[in-house]
């Protein structure tokens, strides 16, 4: 009998329960015990939805992000939060965000938040363990203790779920000139402890997860996992080791042979290990194999997997367990509650619950047979047939404009040099130029009159006069703060994808499909179903609006392709190279159009470049290839004096700065204020051309950062980079900020620059 579990389950809510309760206590709007009641209830109800399944995650719950509950579980918090007094819940949110509740005495609680990165290829972000050669550990069990008492009081067959601690090590960044791989003897001591303690609760298996094994891994790495392994091999519980994003490839060898009783494989993005897998893997040991999509929104072809999946579980019997690929964390919960999409459409998707559904129908098939399910099986034939039989999805004349595309299509008139001259002496700008990332605050006003406009109690016009209001109040407040280059403060736009999505054709749109990205942030990824096409201009018309009040330059806000691509949940029926294409020639008619209503600046932004990057590096140039070329595509039709601008934020940019060169954007910013600066050690050996600005505010963090630390971040900027081609902006939108943080903020920033001008820093 082949068994069914789950890795992990959306934590959010499928109302966004957990996002709301957040910031309610974050303002001091409610109490701690109504957050932590809140988080009760959501974990009891995601585990009765999944009470289906023969095993449930349980510790997948997390208030903020499961790799700092890990550091927390293993009493390992930076010096900086040691030493605070109260409850360890708001000091847990001092390390993910600065400070926690507004009730907090700022100056007393407010630190240097934690470095968030991108976990793996994935929009979602953790927090960055910490380590020193005098880091040490204690273990914390009190969460998953209380967590795996929630669910057994259910009777739900629980599998507590913890990061191992491989992955953990090398999720982590040395602050000074260790080596974390040292730590790992002292760090195993304390898993040691945590399985132990695991079993002494009831807890028979433990779901540890190791995604690092689906990359390269040096002789080193390698080591480290056969020692962590022999090492808990004699632990009370059995160890279910899971990975995922990936195949195992030249890991296969070393993940069969490891002393556990159970190895999960991602079959969706690994299938070809698992022939293989099934030679290696000892005769008694269970193989979990994910069938269903995590990563993904599309339905299933049950059959499909059905006829490669029967002969292994006649093969495997009940050694054969089913799951998703990954955590469901990267889904929206419930496609039931999508009542506005069109049938069609919908009968081509699955979110969380419905992939549980999926799950169980395949387990029942191979359990007693396809005629068992054979009505259902039939409906899900149906829903693939129709998917690729609609004329919906494809658009001749779109595919007709990719097959034309040529490498000039991707080249400026001129080189760097000679756009330079000509920008500033158009733009006239002074030295170490001011600008923001693009969004203001999306204040409640903002929210209110989107919300009466989507609801029909606020019609076209009144909704672009009060945006219209926004927006004059955004470019009011960057004149009075003296910033050099303005946007418009994109109030008009829900989400930097979703807004361009909604505009494009070959896009769907779901209302409650929230994914969590990060902390209470969450997003909604557009349904890229079909080819893309540009019907009508998207944002020139409150561009020029913006423009119009003021003289100072103002830049043109725009998603880049990449981003458009890495952000949406992307048909799987073509190479996402040719979708990206088609998004870069929509945009490159959007930059056009803007230069010809006399923008002279125009920002692209590439947030996602470095997620999409495939996890192993022999991998890695076809993407690039691709995606830069995507880039240029959409930016390089424009005349010299033009500038183009792009930003990149919260990941790992050092090992891809060739690339990044490449995009041959004018200006670059990039994210840099929560690594200190970490992105200029990629200068060491590589002379960035172009001009770039550094980010110095970090703005997933209430904190307000003083003018004498964006200085000292700008000079550290200056030993490596010429000061005339450095900027100075914050390192991402402001969006997700009140108006009463990012005011003092900019202050601080328009100060910092006035202080290096007068300082002649060159």
């Amino acid at each position: 009998m082949a068994l069914t579990h789950n890795l992990g389950f959306p934590r959010i809510g499928a109302r966004r329960e957990l996002k709301i309760a957040l910031e309610q206590y974050w303002k001091g709007e409610s109490s701690l015990a109504d957050l932590q009641r809140a988080g009760a209830e959501l974990r009891q109800r995601h585990w009765q939805q999944q009470a289906g399944l023969d095993r449930v995650p349980v510790g997948d719950f997390s208030f903020y992000d499961q790799v700092l509950d890990m550091s927390l579980t293993l009493g390992h918090l930076p010096a900086r939060a040691q030493g605070f007094d109260g409850e360890p819940l708001d000091n847990y949110f001092r390390i993910a965000r600065g400070r926690s509740a507004a009730t907090d005495d700022q100056a007393c609680c407010a630190i240097a938040a934690g470095e968030m990165t991108k976990w793996f290829d994935t929009n979602y972000h953790y927090i960055v363990p910490e380590f020193t050669a005098d880091t040490a550990f204690s273990l914390d069990a009190s969460r998953l203790l209380e967590q795996l008492r929630e669910a057994r009081a259910l009777n739900i067959n629980a599998k507590p779920v913890i990061i191992g601690p491989v992955t953990y090590l090398a999720l982590g960044k040395a602050k000074d000139d260790s080596n974390p791989l040292d730590l790992l003897p002292a760090l195993l001591d304390v898993y040691a402890e945590l399985l132990v303690t695991l079993g002494q609760h009831g807890a028979d298996w433990v779901q540890v997860d190791e995604p690092l094994l689906v990359t390269d891994l040096d002789a080193d790495w390698s080591h480290a996992f056969n020692v962590a392994y022999h090492q808990l091999k004699s632990a009370p519980v059995k160890i279910l080791l899971a990975s995922y994003f990936g195949g195992l490839d030249d890991n296969r060898y070393l993940a069969a042979h490891l002393p556990v009783a159970g190895l999960h494989l991602d079959a969706v993005r690994g299938r070809d290990d698992v022939q293989p897998l099934l030679n290696l893997l000892p005769s008694h040991r269970v193989l979990s194999l994910g069938v269903i999509d995590g990563r993904n929104i599309w339905k299933t072809d049950l059959g499909a997997v059905l006829d490669w999946l029967e002969p292994i579980a006649e093969r495997l019997g009940d050694r054969l367990w089913l799951a998703p690929s990954c955590s469901l964390l990267h889904v929206p919960v419930d496609l039931s509650r999508e009542t506005t999409l069109d049938d069609e459409l919908r009968s081509w998707l699955a979110f969380a619950l419905q992939k549980l559904d999926e799950l169980a129908l395949l387990a029942s098939a191979l359990n007693q047979g396809r005629d068992s399910v054979a009505p259902a099986l039939a409906d899900n034939r149906a829903a693939i047939a129709s998917r690729q039989q609609s004329t919906r999805v494809n658009n001749p004349a779109v595919r007709s404009a990719v097959a034309a595309i040529t490498p000039a299509l991707g080249e400026r008139r001129s080189g760097y040099p000679q756009r330079a001259a000509q920008q500033a002496a158009h733009l006239q700008l002074p030295a170490w130029p001011t600008t923001t990332i693009g969004s203001f605050p999306q204040t409640e006003e903002i929210r209110r009159a989107r919300y009466q406009y989507r609801h029909g109690t606020l019609d076209k016009d009144a909704y672009h006069d009060a945006m219209r209001t926004e927006i004059a109040h955004s470019v009011a407040a960057q004149e009075k703060l003296g910033l050099d280059v303005l946007v418009h403060g994109e109030a008009e736009r829900n989400d930097m994808v979703e807004y361009f999505g909604e505009q494009l054709d070959g896009y769907a749109f779901s209302r409650f499909g929230w994914v969590q990205s990060y902390g209470s942030r969450c997003v909604k990824p557009p349904i890229l179903f079909g080819d893309i096409s540009r019907p009508h201009a998207m944002t020139v018309e409150w561009i020029r609006y913006a423009q119009s009040l003021t003289d100072k330059p103002l830049k043109g806000m725009l998603t880049g392709p990449v981003t458009l691509l890495n952000w949406s949940f992307v048909r799987d029926d073509q190479p996402r190279a040719d979708t990206c294409y088609q998004l870069a020639l929509a945009i490159r008619e959007e930059v056009l159009d803007l230069e010809a209503a006399g923008v002279n600046i125009i920002q692209i932004d590439e947030a996602a470049l470095r997620e999409g990057l495939p996890l192993r590096r022999s991998q890695w140039a076809g993407y690039l290839d691709w995606a830069v070329q995507a880039f240029r595509i959409a930016a390089n039709g424009v005349a010299d004096r033009t500038q183009i601008h792009t930003h990149m934020c919260y990941s790992e940019f050092n090992d891809i700065m060739a690339a990044i060169a490449a995009m041959d954007a004018d200006v670059i910013t990039i994210e840099t204020s929560r690594s200190q600066m970490e992105l200029l050690d990629a200068f060491d050996d590589f002379r960035y051309p172009n001009e770039i600005g550094p980010g110095v505010y970090d703005i997933h963090s209430p904190n307000i950062p003083d003018a004498e630390h964006m200085v000292a971040l700008m000079t550290q900027a200056a030993e490596r980079i010429p000061a005339e081609r450095l900027w100075v902006n914050p390192d991402c939108g402001l969006k997700t900020r009140r108006w009463e943080e990012v005011t003092p903020a900019l202050e601080n920033m328009v100060a910092a620059a006035r202080q290096l001008r007068a300082a002649h820093i060159r």
